[in-house]
């Protein structure tokens, strides 16, 4: 497996005919099984002969073959996923059957091929490691802070008010930690120290 550097911008698809039958694959960038698994349902055409499906989510993956023959249709799709580098993201190819058998290679080649030409031609975004910190600040310095936060791509996940001041989760690229510290050690003058969350 190549390392996944990108996900997809968002839905994406691409159809093919072959040897009568149509296929169409249908793409979309997710951050959740559940969030996969619901594209699947959306997308899925009961009218179909199959809807066959993949999803890559970090180390966590899944694909069905949906009536095919084990291992000729969820298999190549994951592997097409795997292939053009891409994570956090679920492909559905469905197919409409036309009356010629492929054959177990032809299948492989069809929902693999269908499937890695909508991945080749989607618009991509790289995969950002993102971290979180935490601190406690005084009120008056709130403003500052969030402002110069922002420069580096932080992003408020909770702020939570309390008599002695204000306290911040924030997320932020993983590349913007160190500097991210030093700014807030600055603008408090050594007075706050964020730590970085799991």
């Amino acid at each position: 497996m190549s390392a996944a550097t990108h996900t997809l911008a968002g839905p994406c698809q691409h159809a093919e005919d072959i040897k009568k039958s149509r296929f169409l694959a249908q793409a979309a960038p997710v951050d959740s099984p559940e969030q996969a698994l619901a594209f699947v349902r959306q997308v899925s055409d009961p009218a179909a002969t199959h809807n066959c499906w993949a999803y890559r989510i970090g180390h966590d993956y899944r694909f069905n073959d949906d009536g095919e023959p084990g291992g000729t249709a969820g298999r190549p799709i994951l592997q097409a996923i795997e292939g053009q580098g891409i994570d956090r993201a679920v492909v559905v190819v469905t197919r409409w059957f036309g009356g010629v058998k492929l054959g177990a290679g032809g299948l492989v080649r069809a929902y693999g091929g269908t499937a890695a030409e909508c991945l080749r031609v989607a618009e991509r975004l790289p995969i950002i490691a993102m971290a979180r910190l935490g601190l406690h600040c005084e009120f008056a310095e709130l403003a500052l802070l969030k402002a110069r936060l922002k420069e580096l791509g932080a992003q408020i996940e909770q702020e939570e008010f309390g008599v002695d001041g204000v306290a911040l989760q924030l997320r932020l690229p993983e590349s913007q930690l160190g500097d991210a510290q030093a700014r807030i050690t600055d603008i408090t003058r050594g007075r706050v120290e964020a730590r970085v969350l799991t």
